[in-house]
């Protein structure tokens, strides 16, 4: 009897052995399948800058499209007999409902895209540090390395920011094109233009920062310019940003009230004129022969009531006219950014209340931030994290969205949850039509450019737009059931009237204006953050289709904002 229990505890010790040999042979496989994971991901990543990856993924097909349930009633995603909908153009033999990507889905994306583009930045540094620096050839003319203080600017001109791609090129071309004739380099990102320097000159070695986009120039330092001469160029080659011409005015009682220069030419043209204001770094040029004046909107000249242009013709023809008694002028806006309204912060005491200014993307969320800013002097923040727009002065970007530094806090959420960690909130609406547009736009080609007809004529435009439609509805409608101070602005009426709709938005964020910052940021309004020109895809991207599920959602929302005590939507919204 004992040699079988002998034999039988033999055996279990064997098998304890070969049991714990077994466990370490799999943990040791396991570890070199992992690593050789890992390294494939590695490669991967590395190449996936010489391989760009497609510009609108399609997301994953959902088995359903989800009805939009609000406190309003149901808005289906489909195109059904009993209401209004749209289902995009597939093959027969896919019948199944189209996808439809979620707004966390859409949340998460935004959030990515920052820390993508930190890799990226992290990745070229180190690429960046083993290439030998190289001399670079710079055009225009290098004047010195200047002192510059943030309480008064060497270069009074226009300001803008580039914290990924600034270069001494770059920072010339912009302040050229506005109108400039002096360009300065700060901390390797800042860019100021001007046509005087109002500063002392330091040595040359306190300009020791890199561009950041061309290692190897300088870009200034702390609190140090270094400023170029820009190229000169024959005043009939001289190319500008925006020479806009803003119309036929009436002469205010002194014209001292509009202007702070006066020139007189025999001779008198528009583009002398333009081009004298530009050269003293004033925004508006006023032209009533043969005298030229040059200066600010003012609250005693606010631009905004203009008249017949025959009567500016006839003041500013060669012949005798004795009954205009010099009455009117024809007002130009210069390349020249207005001054006034540029310095920007944070708040200086922590906020108690954290506003939201929450819209659908591409409903005009980054130009309405920059207006606020230029109004209040107080820069916006964002619940996201996007680069490109810290890249191009947005500081409140980076800011933790709930540090109560900035004055608002830009946002596309729209769930119960996020909308009432708000105490009040900016809803800004802007055209479904022009919304969705926008937005497939940013998709495909970036914050400033456009997308191809290719994009509008392949399949990604109809699946965003069955999409992203019912998320504009939603997204309203969300707000006004769980917001519990609301602000309603529509984003054509802050174009048609602006000064008075970003009064009512200043003085919803309890911020005292004054009335020259007001016109201020109408002067300054398009920025350096709008895409150039209205280029539109050479045929109506929107089917009928399109246009029945659009339309549905557009009664839906005007119903809503009616039975909630606020104006309704613009007429141009409606069903046509």
């Amino acid at each position: 009897m004992a040699k079988p229990f002998y034999r039988l505890q033999r055996f279990l010790r064997r098998t304890q052995l070969l049991f714990f040999f077994l466990g370490v042979a799999y943990i040791m496989a396991g570890s070199v399948l992992l690593l050789q994971r890992h390294g494939l991901v590695v490669s991967q990543r590395g190449t996936s800058s010489y391989f760009p990856l497609p510009s609108l993924p399609s997301p994953p097909r959902s088995l359903e499209a989800p009805a939009l349930r609000t406190s309003y009633g149901i808005m289906s995603a489909r195109l059904n007999g009993k209401g209004v909908g749209y289902q995009s153009g597939l093959s027969e033999g896919n019948a199944g409902p189209q996808w439809l990507t979620s707004r966390n889905q859409e949340i998460r994306y935004l959030r990515r895209r920052w820390f993508h583009s930190l890799m990226s930045e992290q990745e070229a540094s180190r690429v960046e540090k083993v290439l030998p620096k190289r001399k670079i050839r710079h055009k225009g003319t290098y004047i010195g390395c200047f002192l510059d203080d943030a309480k008064d600017r060497a270069l009074k001109g226009m300001v803008f920011y580039d914290f990924r791609k600034m270069t001494s090129t770059l920072c010339q071309d912009t302040c050229m094109e506005s109108g400039y004739q002096f360009a300065g380099l700060e901390y390797g990102t800042e860019c100021y233009c001007g046509n005087r320097i109002t500063s002392a000159r330091m040595k040359e070695e306190e300009c020791n920062l890199d561009c950041k986009g061309e290692k190897g120039a300088i870009c200034g330092g702390v609190s140090r310019l270094s400023v170029y001469k820009v190229e000169e160029v024959l005043p009939g080659q001289r190319r500008y940003r925006n020479v806009r011409y803003r119309g036929c005015f009436k002469n205010p009682d002194k014209t001292t009230a509009a202007s702070l220069a006066h020139a007189v030419q025999p001779n008198l043209t528009s583009q002398w004129c333009i081009e004298t204001c530009m050269d003293q770094e004033f925004p508006l040029a006023l032209v009533r022969k043969p005298d030229c004046f040059c200066g600010y909107a003012t609250p005693r000249f606010t631009l905004h009531e203009p008249v017949k242009e025959e009567l500016c013709a006839v003041e500013n023809s060669s012949l005798p006219n004795q009954s205009s008694h010099h009455l009117f002028l024809q007002v130009y806006q210069t390349p020249v950014q207005d001054s006034r309204c540029t310095e920007k912060k944070f708040l200086p005491e922590k906020s108690s209340s954290l506003v939201a200014l929450s819209s659908f993307p591409g409903a005009g969320n980054t130009w309405v931030r920059h207006l606020i800013e230029l109004a209040t002097g107080y820069y916006t923040g964002s619940y996201y994290f996007d680069g490109t727009l810290y890249n191009r002065g947005f500081k409140g970007e980076k800011d933790y969205w709930k540090s109560g530094r900035t004055i608002c806090v830009k946002t596309h959420e729209s769930s119960q949850r996020d909308i009432e960690m708000y105490d009040s909130a900016i809803l800004l609406i802007r055209n479904p039509y022009r919304s969705l547009m926008a937005e497939f736009n940013r998709k495909c080609a970036g914050h400033l450019g456009y997308a191809s007809d290719q994009h509008w004529k392949s399949k990604e435009w109809p699946e965003f737009v069955g999409s992203y439609a019912s998320w504009w509805a939603s997204h309203v409608l969300d707000w006004l059931r769980y917001g519990k101070t609301l602000l309603v602005v529509h984003y054509e009426e802050l174009q048609e009237a602006l000064v008075p709709t970003l009064r009512s938005i200043t003085s919803f964020l309890n911020t005292s204006v004054s009335e020259e910052s007001l016109l201020c940021a109408e002067c300054n309004k398009d920025g350096h953050f709008k895409r150039s020109g209205a280029r539109h895809p050479t045929f109506d991207p929107f089917t009928p289709d399109m246009k029945r599920l659009i339309d549905g959602y557009i009664s839906t929302v005007d119903q809503a904002l009616r039975a909630s005590n606020h104006s309704g939507l613009p007429q141009e919204y409606l069903p046509r």
